[in-house]
């Protein structure tokens, strides 16, 4: 039984056939429906082919925020270099939901170039933001995150200084960074 909401695929789609699927989820990505675009953008990221990577990061400039934190989130799944660059740009979108997808993303790519922008990240008013943050920059592991994560020990929230102890507890100290 089809899910209320869920787009029928084309006749034309063999679903068994992962180049029919991919194609699809593609082609819904472009569509005037937001459910479809929401859907295609989230079945992307399970899927995790690279072709993916530009309908992707076109959808992070989509109108509604569901399409642009879905396409966010497959990012950090999909094969993630290409992406860091407009996920940094998407930190700053409006929508604390799509900042949040954002930083998960680029946590999961664990590039450098996103630690100075996460780190702006950490003074975020949402308490969401805050822990995405702080969650990405102890997966990166940079050195670099540790004074600005310290300044969050005593935040108001109580979910972003776990998610603190938790990302300082991933970051090396000097003492642990081989010399070699």
């Amino acid at each position: 039984m089809d899910e209320p909401g869920r787009p029928e695929p084309d006749r034309d789609v063999d679903e068994r056939n992962p180049e029919s699927v991919i194609r699809m989820y593609l082609s819904m990505l472009e569509s005037r429906n937001l459910t479809d675009r929401w859907r295609a953008a989230e079945a992307l990221g399970e899927i995790g082919d690279a072709r993916a990577v530009q309908p992707l990061i076109r959808a992070l400039r989509d109108d509604y925020a569901e399409v642009r934190w879905k396409a966010a989130l497959s990012l950090g799944v999909v094969d993630g270099r290409v992406a860091v660059e407009p996920l940094i740009r998407t930190l700053g979108d409006e929508d604390p939901w799509v900042r949040t997808g954002a930083a998960q993303a680029l946590g999961e790519i664990g590039d450098p170039r996103a630690v100075e922008p996460l780190i702006a990240l950490l003074r975020d008013d949402k308490p969401r933001v805050r822990i995405a943050a702080a969650r990405a920059l102890g997966r990166i592991g940079n050195t670099r995150a540790r004074d600005p994560l310290l300044r969050l020990e005593n935040d108001p929230d109580a979910g972003v200084r776990v998610a603190v102890v938790r990302a300082l507890g991933e970051i090396p100290t000097e003492r642990e960074i081989p010399l070699a």
